[in-house]
């Protein structure tokens, strides 16, 4: 499978960069094709201007922000993203990347009149969040988990009718310690070995 990894932390030496370097190795050692994806690293810009705004529904393909992010897209069948959860929701270049590359005429398409979006993103069959939280599960439940939900539900609609969704919390990283980042990327390293 063609997997584009989307890792985002401002951090180089952070814990999720060690779950981006296990996701990677794990998935290529299955046999999979990994597109790394850095959001920070490139430098991508997540403000969206106000005349980028004006023009979004309309928006056609040939006329995307960020073609090369378009076509990685396009090639990929699977999706994961690895990014800390802050506020318990996704961080802002996150949210950004989805803003502005997540456009009609790619990921999506607005009916003329009344009816539903139509989903372009059907060759997506897995879609996977992989993060780090500092609240505890049974809080970040009580609050709704925004950024799972924003992903295995909001973006989930648009892939493949039987897409597969993957969701791995490493809960209460504030006080982690080796050996619970240890066993949680040894669970990463079990769980992306079996897709």
């Amino acid at each position: 499978m063609r997997i584009l990894l989307i890792y985002c932390h401002p951090v180089p030496e952070s814990f999720c960069a060690a779950i981006r370097d296990a996701a990677v190795s794990t998935l290529e050692k299955a046999g999979h094709e990994v597109d790394l994806l850095d959001l920070y690293a490139e430098g991508f810009d997540p403000v969206m201007a106000a005349d980028e705004r004006r023009h979004y529904n309309e928006m056609k393909l040939a006329d995307h922000p960020f073609p090369d992010h378009a076509e990685r897209l396009q090639a990929a069948e699977g999706l994961l993203f690895v990014y800390p959860t802050w506020w318990y929701g996704l961080p802002a270049m996150l949210k950004g990347w989805l803003d502005r590359v997540w456009t009609p005429d790619l990921t999506f398409r607005i009916p003329d009149g009344p009816g539903p979006i139509e989903p372009l993103m059907t060759h997506i069959n897995l879609l996977g969040v992989i993060t780090t939280c500092g609240a505890p599960r049974w809080w970040s439940y009580v609050v709704g988990h925004p950024g799972k939900r924003t992903i295995l539900r909001g973006m989930r609609a648009l892939c493949g009718k039987h897409c597969r969704r993957l969701f791995m919390a490493h809960y209460m990283m504030d006080k982690s310690t080796p050996e619970s980042r240890a066993r949680y990327l040894a669970s990463v390293e079990k769980r992306l070995a079996k897709i």
